[in-house]
């Protein structure tokens, strides 16, 4: 991975192609004693998308923390709720097997000294910090009851990952006892934050859509190319968050959410010690055949990077992967993703370049993933692919300022 621009040795990243759903409801004002701002630095995170509709149930959302430390916190977001939500029972603790939890794990969380809290429509809160340590690379379970909810649901929809719900379950117990229910998406909950032990530790945000989401991995195994990458920056103590939502774009929104710079703020620069931002974008836009120019993508890049230069974080930028086979793939498609990727790899608007085209291509035919990194429909990597996607990004520094 080469240097470009600013000295700046920070994460690489990749393509994204992610899910998302309409554009978020107007923030309301926080509820008095709660917080919308984090602290610490963000250990997992998942974009916020419509998930369905609320209903009065209890959820035990399961994820797996990057970085670990002390005093988590957990984000509950509103974001495409039309009404407030209330939220009358929250606990943390760390997962057993299946919805079952390890003995004396699960801890009440509390908002503003509070155990309920209602989040207005379009917002967002975090909960206090929770005394005592989470490891690096736990399973935690982040259980939630939601009384009487209605209308939009908010969450993000491919989890990859088992969670639970139950009408009766009792978010506070350690048992599987009434989760009757399981689901592949997670409700409520975008973000968690810890305090590492190293008070200059940061965090790196993927941005991207359905390849940085993990469509093509296996599903439960946590093997992303995100998770990839939280594993090899697990000594270092950097956090890495996940914000891939498939079907998403650069230049403009569909059902794939908000365009990547309209989430800009909610997804990225909105998390607590984030230093990095690898931007994995641009597949969606060239296979749309909207008319999207190489000019128009870079310029895309160009303004997200602006303005996370701006704020202060680091950018990554990664080259576009080929998807040759791929239904909407054509020729024309093809040659503005070589000149989308010799304006990425040549232009200076980078900090640093992650090369994922090099890294998946079949040297045979460079329009197409090599055979065995393929999840087999031609634009999404395997598991095998996710670990040379990761391995194309080089180890952010802690000391990388702007």
């Amino acid at each position: 991975m080469s240097g470009r621009g600013r000295a700046c040795r920070a994460a690489a990243v990749l393509l994204l192609t992610l899910a998302g759903q309409a554009t978020p409801a107007q923030a309301a004002a926080p509820p008095a004693g709660a917080t919308v701002r984090g602290s610490g630095v963000v250990t997992w995170a998942a974009s916020a998308q419509r998930v369905g509709q609320g209903a009065d149930r209890a959820y035990r959302l399961i994820l797996r923390v990057s970085a670990g430390g002390s005093d988590l916190r957990v984000r509950l977001s509103n974001a495409y709720g039309d009404r407030p939500l209330t939220v009358d029972a929250a606990h943390a603790g760390l997962q057993a097997q299946g919805a079952a939890l390890e003995a004396g794990s699960n801890r009440a969380l509390t908002f503003g000294g509070e155990h309920a809290v209602t989040v207005p429509a379009g917002g967002a809160v975090w909960s206090d910090p929770l005394p005592g340590r989470v490891a690096a690379g736990a399973r935690l379970s982040v259980s939630l009851r939601t009384p009487d909810a209605q209308g939009p649901a908010t969450g993000h929809e491919m989890a990859l990952t088992t969670s639970y719900l139950g009408r009766d379950a009792d978010p506070g117990g350690d048992g599987d006892t009434g989760w009757t229910l399981t689901t592949g998406s997670w409700w409520y909950l975008d973000a968690v934050s810890v305090r590492p032990a190293h008070p200059r530790t940061g965090a790196v945000v993927a941005l991207g859509d359905s390849i940085t989401d993990g469509w093509g991995s296996t599903p439960g195994l946590d093997r992303r190319w995100p998770d990839d990458l939280a594993r090899r920056l697990r000594e270092d103590g950097t956090g890495v968050a996940n914000e891939g939502i498939s079907g998403n774009r650069v230049l403009t929104g569909d059902n794939g959410g908000p365009s990547a710079g309209r989430r800009l703020e909610r997804d990225v620069l909105s998390q607590p010690g984030a230093r990095t931002v690898i931007l994995y974008e641009g597949v969606n836009d060239l296979k749309a055949h909207e008319g999207a120019s190489a000019a128009d993508i870079v310029a895309g890049y160009r303004e997200i990077t602006k303005r996370a230069h701006a704020a202060g974080l680091c950018v990554v930028g990664a080259t576009v992967a080929p998807f040759k086979g791929w239904l909407q793939w054509d020729p024309d498609a093809e040659s503005v993703r070589r000149e989308v990727n010799h304006q990425v790899r040549s232009g200076g608007d980078f900090d640093a370049v992650a090369d994922v085209d090099r890294a998946l291509r079949d040297p045979r035919d460079p329009a197409r993933l090599r055979p065995d990194l393929d999840s087999g429909d031609h634009l999404h990597p395997d598991d095998d692919g996710m670990r040379a996607i990761a391995g194309a990004v080089d180890a952010p520094s802690r000391d990388c300022r702007r």
